[in-house]
């Protein structure tokens, strides 16, 4: 097991913004965290990459858990675009947090970078500026930099939002692949129905834990059509 809450509460300066968490995530899950926006989501993710400490409860943190090769690419980090960098600079990039103080790249290093590229089909762009691509090719070459950074975990907080749904699906469907083909453990933030496909499990959060199991079991809970009615209706 990677990850166990129980009974666990975040907040900040002594206020609770999420309680009541109760699940756990092994090897292999697609787990999507849903909920409205102001629901906690966010920061159950900084929990989750120990940036907070629980204020009640505890998280447990399995053997396999290593947080120097966890992937981790955030909205806000998806909205800085103005990268005056290359693409196989920021790509490889995600190797830094796990050489130390060693500033070059090694063979393997490399490899793994192209192989990243290929798996998101920008090895085409890897000679090109960052911020002279799409919203969806950056949106591409950062989660590639993420894979870089990853030994087997994804963190993923609304990775995709405000690009074109249908740049979305083709995206939520490559982190299935990750998931599914490579053996990526996937824990993703995400309020879009699409993400729904690609989840093997749900978290569903608002200030407090509503619903938590498979994703066929959500998919049958009242929780679920209420919040994905709401949604549909949103996005109309």
């Amino acid at each position: 097991m990677l990850i166990n809450c129980q009974n666990t509460s975040f907040g900040y300066e002594g206020h609770t913004v999420v309680s009541s968490l109760n699940f756990s995530v092994t090897s292999g899950d697609f787990l999507l965290v849903a909920g409205e926006n102001g629901s906690g989501k966010s920061t159950l993710v900084k929990g989750l990459l120990r940036l907070i400490t629980p204020m009640q409860g505890t998280m447990v943190f399995g053997p396999e858990f290593d947080q120097a090769k966890v992937g981790y690419l955030s909205q806000q980090a998806a909205a800085k675009q103005d990268f005056p960098a290359g693409v196989s600079e920021i790509v490889m990039s995600g190797n830094l947090g796990k050489k130390g103080f060693w500033p070059f790249y090694n063979k393997a290093e490399k490899h793994k970078a192209e192989e990243n590229l290929q798996l998101l089909g920008i090895a085409g762009l890897k000679n090109r500026c960052f911020r002279e691509l799409s919203g969806g090719q950056q949106r591409r070459v950062l989660l590639a930099r993420s894979l870089c950074a990853a030994d087997k975990l994804l963190v993923l907080d609304e990775p995709f939002a405000g690009l074109d749904p249908l740049i979305s699906v083709e995206l939520y469907q490559l982190l299935k692949k990750i998931n599914r083909e490579l053996g990526f453990t996937i824990i993703m933030v995400s309020h879009e129905i699409e993400a729904a496909d690609c989840a093997t499990h749900v978290l569903h959060l608002q200030k407090k834990q509503l619903f938590f199991g498979s994703m066929e079991k959500y998919q049958q809970s009242e929780i679920s059509k209420k919040f994905f009615v709401k949604m549909e209706t949103a996005d109309a």
